[in-house]
């Protein structure tokens, strides 16, 4: 089955694409919870600011479908619970497929699916355990015709900086992005590099997959701005931010005000024009 018309859903004419995270309570943190408290109230404000998708999980995506109207942001589902986020590494870690993911996305009418490609410091175990949850994925996506989004996330060793916080290196996004293209990734959802202007270097690696940025931990709006500003002019399709819009004091705001980035080009001090209005 083609992928074309679920694509055509997520991604706008001009290939762009503002897709907002709000699967932080998948994966049993309570820090990830600020924002997202009561789910269907949240999902209701980021769905009446009309982002293009809304990342979700598979007991929190009815929330979105039971909304009336045909101008819904399109669903992506999350399909992996992970362990790895907490400041200290547990004795065993995990990133766990749901079960039939392909087929509970689907029947959610679900856009596309998320699935992470985990890199941490000397846990090749875990690697491995992702590399062969894409590969379960993708064989099912072809059958369904859904399109599979690939999350190649590259994380420090939690000695250096706590839990879950980004490896900026360049030298390890490059491959990780690759690998997740030549396991057949759809669409990337990658993590920003330390010196955005090098993030062309990303784009190019992935082969004419269309790259999605994901927007990390809390930063200040005008950090969150200018930062959007500049990636999209490196060549992204557009942005995965969770955090900087749910835990922001005015996320419908916030929304609107990075979806005239991502759609319309606008600069980092227009952007925040739309904020402060």
């Amino acid at each position: 089955m083609t992928l074309k018309p679920r694509l055509n859903r997520m991604f706008s004419e001009q290939g762009k694409c503002f897709d907002v995270a709000v699967d932080h309570g998948f994966f049993n943190e309570f820090g990830f919870l600020a924002g997202i408290e009561n789910m269907k109230q949240a999902i209701t404000t980021i769905v009446e600011a009309g982002p293009d998708c809304i990342q979700l999980s598979v007991g929190q995506a009815g929330h979105l479908q039971s909304i009336p109207g045909s101008q819904k942001p399109g669903l992506v589902l999350r399909t992996d619970a992970a362990n790895i986020y907490g400041s200290e590494l547990p004795r065993f870690l995990f990133s766990e497929l749901i079960d039939k993911a392909i087929e509970q996305a689907v029947r959610l009418d679900a856009v596309s699916v998320c699935v992470n490609l985990l890199l941490l410091p000397n846990q090749p175990e875990l690697h491995y355990q992702c590399v062969r949850n894409v590969s379960i994925l993708k064989t099912e996506c072809e059958k369904y015709g859904m399109p599979l989004m690939v999350e190649p996330l590259v994380m420090l060793a939690n000695d250096v900086k706590g839990g879950y916080m980004v490896d900026g290196d360049i030298h390890k996004i490059l491959p990780l992005v690759r690998q997740a293209v030549e396991l057949g990734a759809d669409v990337i959802k990658a993590d920003p590099c330390d010196h955005v202007d090098e993030y062309h270097r990303v784009i190019e690696v992935a082969s004419g997959i269309p790259v999605l940025v994901r927007g990390g931990g809390r930063a200040s709006d005008e950090e969150i701005m200018t930062r959007t500003a500049a990636l999209m002019k490196q060549g992204a399709s557009g942005i995965v931010y969770g955090r900087n819009v749910i835990q922001h004091p005015n996320p419908a705001d916030m929304t609107k005000a990075l979806m005239s980035i991502v759609h319309h080009g606008n600069s980092a001090e227009q952007a925040l024009a739309i904020l402060t209005s």
